[in-house]
């Protein structure tokens, strides 16, 4: 199974891999345009208004959103996960690097054929060894990619021939094949082998990246510009752009101006009063879409009064989740489920507990007085506005609550120390349901997942794993419902919202395709009309 826990609202991403990502800026999949680009020449740059710089271009090790969006156009999966967000078997993958694959009768390895026109930017061809490699490479302890956690179920990768790749598999699973081409970035072997594992990070591949994409890498200056350039004679063709730059501001209201003045054409979150901007401008249009981004109040169970479920029942129906909603967001969002968003087909049965104000009373009475300290990071301006709508509503139930306010980094540090009563937080999930259980499962428990909160349930633990593990599609969803209600009912959070990713995009470009889990994955098939 994969992991995907990533601190997100107006400040969040969406990575490939099983990254814990902290310094993330936002992801918004578009609606494609009705008139797609078809009706467009190729050609033009299209310019990405960003807050935030990448971290590195070195793909296992790439935390932040504007890293992964650049090396995703730079390197090769060997195939796709559709538009519908499917994990289970290949059905819906398209072919990518791997041209097609076959599995044993057995399910325990897949053979993945290369595509024989597939070329590293420096010309040299794509070969088996290179997914070989990537993969030894991904699994050294002495490189600590986070991407290693989610090969836990594969063996071993071998070369039948040049061409054909064989992942072993230690057991069969459902999701066996998403593990693989959803979080493994195909690396070139002969730029890399001599290169020392603990200086990968810091190398100059990480800054000046060679790839097998439809784009390759053109220039990085730090803190101000990256800019890739479309790969003229790439094997799945040319992209449709001739460049992709991203400008880097310092505040997403800098990048917004950017939009609005024109100097850039894509904002990838768009949010509070930029959207009226956004919608009465002339030269932009807004764009809206489901999301995997859930925002939540979430409870210290391992301690007072937190260790008491009805307690924290009692805080979750005090809450008037559909009015905080539509007070920071507008329409842009619509009160949580649980720790899954309406994205994903296993929601569709799934009720948070209600707004209940008179059973709220009557259980908090009996353990008065209740008071809490509330970490919040300065750095969202989504949930500092939460902080402070809990704390008048929690003020009218006697429920005293102190706002902790501290820059991302203390906030990160005293989060994965525990070190807090209770924490205004965001996720942003990949698309497996399976991926609950590092955020929320007792096998999610620090350093391995992101269970800051210390909840755990044998019964949600196992249903979780069940559904991880059932490949009938129908039985599955079946088994994360029942998980989604046992998690909602023993309420460690406060399900307060889940985004819709919304956009900010030029008139003279045309959108393609749709992904809730990456705006960009679809990118080298935009247009730009031509000034």
């Amino acid at each position: 199974m994969t992991m995907s826990f990533m601190f997100q609202d107006n400040a969040g991403a969406s990575l490939r891999s099983a990254v814990l990502a902290v310094l993330l800026i936002g992801v918004a999949a578009c609606t494609p345009d009705a008139k797609v680009a078809k009706t467009s020449a190729a050609g033009g740059t299209l310019v990405v208004a960003t807050a935030g710089d990448a971290d590195n271009l070195f793909p296992p090790l790439t935390m932040t959103s504007q890293g992964r969006q650049v090396v995703d156009q730079i390197f090769d999966y060997l195939a796709d996960i559709g538009p519908d967000l499917n994990t289970i078997g290949d059905g819906g993958f398209t072919p990518r690097l791997a041209d097609s694959w076959s599995w044993a009768p057995d399910s325990s390895w897949i053979a993945f054929h290369i595509d024989p026109r597939a070329r590293w930017h420096d010309g040299q061809p794509v070969r088996a060894g290179d997914v070989r490699f990537t993969f030894r490479l991904l699994t050294d302890s002495t490189l600590a990619s986070p991407i290693a956690a989610t090969l836990r179920g594969i063996d071993s990768v071998s070369v039948r021939d040049s061409l054909t790749a064989v992942v072993w598999y230690a057991r069969r699973t459902p999701e066996q094949f998403f593990d693989f081409v959803y979080n493994v970035a195909i690396l070139p072997e002969h730029l890399l082998h001599e290169v020392p594992v603990k200086s990968l990070a810091s190398s100059q591949f990480a800054r000046h990246p060679v790839g097998s994409g439809r784009f390759r890498f053109s220039r990085w200056d730090g803190g101000s510009r990256i800019e890739i350039v479309s790969d003229s004679n790439n094997y799945r063709g040319r992209a449709r752009l001739d460049r992709v730059v991203w400008l880097v501001s310092p505040d997403m209201q800098a990048a917004t101006t950017r939009l609005l003045a024109g100097e850039a054409d894509f904002l990838e979150v768009v949010r509070g009063p930029a959207v009226d901007q956004v919608v009465a401008s002339p030269r932009v249009r807004l764009l809206t879409s489901p999301s995997l981004d859930y925002g939540f109040l979430a409870f210290n169970v391992r301690r007072a009064p937190f260790n008491d479920r009805d307690v924290r029942r009692a805080l979750s129906m005090a809450v008037d989740r559909s009015a905080m909603a539509r007070n920071v967001f507008d329409t842009l969002a619509v009160p949580g489920l649980g720790p899954v968003t309406r994205a994903l087909p296993v929601s569709r049965s799934v009720v948070a507990l209600p707004y209940d104000s008179a059973a709220a009373v009557k259980i908090l009475a009996v353990h008065r007085p209740i008071s809490f300290r509330l970490l919040v990071p300065t750095s969202s301006a989504v949930r500092v506005k939460y902080a402070t709508l809990l704390q008048e509503q929690y003020r009218r139930f006697g429920v005293k609550v102190t706002i902790e306010p501290l820059e991302v980094n203390a906030f990160v540090q005293r989060l994965t120390r525990g070190d807090f009563d209770a924490v205004l937080n965001a996720w942003h999930s990949d698309p497996s349901p399976a991926a609950v259980v590092q955020a929320w499962g007792t096998a999610g428990a620090p350093p391995e997942g992101a269970n800051f909160v210390g909840y755990t349930s044998r019964s949600f633990d196992a249903l979780v794993d069940s559904g991880a593990r059932s490949f009938d599609p129908a039985r599955a969803r079946a088994y994360y419902a029942r998980a989604y209600r046992e998690i909602d009912a023993d309420a460690p959070a406060v399900w307060l919202y889940e985004a819709r990713n919304a956009s900010g995009v030029s008139r003279r470009v045309h959108v393609a395709g749709s992904r809730a889990d990456a705006w960009w994955s679809d990118l080298p098939d935009w247009t730009v009309d031509q000034r």
